[in-house]
């Protein structure tokens, strides 16, 4: 009889020691309340506590990622947008994460969202588009103030994705097609002009130089000439070197 009851006494204090024992990882650490009484952190490594009086929440330290769903954004210039974010975020004092806040998390979830809406709301179409960096570090500011009473650090913020409708890209996408034709006449019309200028220097130069003009206009008659399907009737002087090349030509051909 008495052994049996030894075999239970030695079962039940086993029982108890397993449950007092607590092996906490490197990024783990429990906050313990005993009798409802804040007691501490405790961890990392092996930890003993008191089964049944005292009551532990044990915690994560690592970063964590919050997915924040699209927000319906209408922002300063009236233009209704979807963003969604990423936010990245650790605990870097247990005792508030747990005391200060009821879920941490669902609560840093919760502020992102609304902080999304207000700062986005307060600029414009182009600004949200272009300044996307911008954004990121004024959001992660912002969330980060406000959880930094719940011992929650906010390392970055990220704006994912930013949804027009239909009518906005279309918008857009003529912008950018009259923005490209645009760009498209003036580097033409710089052509033209850079063209333009070397033509009237060239213009100068024959005229100082009426041996070049005269070998300019052999050299084009001469180009002429080998076009048998051309008939050029040249006048004056330009007859006579007209003759000349053509004579000139057939003679090479023959």
């Amino acid at each position: 009889m008495w052994e049996y009851v030894l075999v239970v006494v030695i079962i039940f204090l086993l029982l108890i020691l397993s449950a007092s024992i607590k092996i906490m990882a490197e990024y783990q650490r429990i906050v313990i309340f005993r009798l409802g009484r804040l007691l501490g952190i405790k961890g990392p490594g092996l930890v003993f506590i008191i089964p049944i009086i005292d009551n532990i929440i044990k915690l994560d330290l690592r970063t964590r990622v919050i997915d924040v769903p699209k927000q319906r954004v209408i922002t300063e210039d009236n233009v209704t947008v979807d963003v969604d974010a990423v936010v990245y975020f650790r605990i870097t004092d247990p005792q508030k994460a747990v005391v200060e806040v009821q879920r941490y998390d669902l609560a840093t979830s919760l502020l992102a969202q609304t902080t999304l809406r207000d700062v986005l709301g307060q600029k414009t179409l182009d600004e949200l588009l272009s300044k996307r960096e911008e954004l990121n570090k004024s959001l992660q500011t912002i969330i980060d103030q406000g959880t930094d009473p719940w011992g929650i650090k906010v390392s970055n913020v990220t704006i994912r994705d930013v949804a027009l409708p239909d009518e906005m890209l279309r918008a857009i996408a003529k912008q950018a097609e009259a923005e490209r034709e645009k760009r498209s006449r003036i580097i033409i019309a710089e052509g033209e002009l850079q063209a333009s200028k070397k033509m009237s220097d060239a213009a100068e130069y024959y005229q100082k130089t009426p041996a070049a003009m005269r070998l300019r206009e052999l050299q084009t008659l001469a180009e002429i000439a080998r076009e048998k399907n051309l008939i050029v009737v040249p006048g004056g002087e330009m007859g006579k070197m007209a003759g000349i090349a053509k004579a000139v030509n057939k003679n090479v051909v023959e």
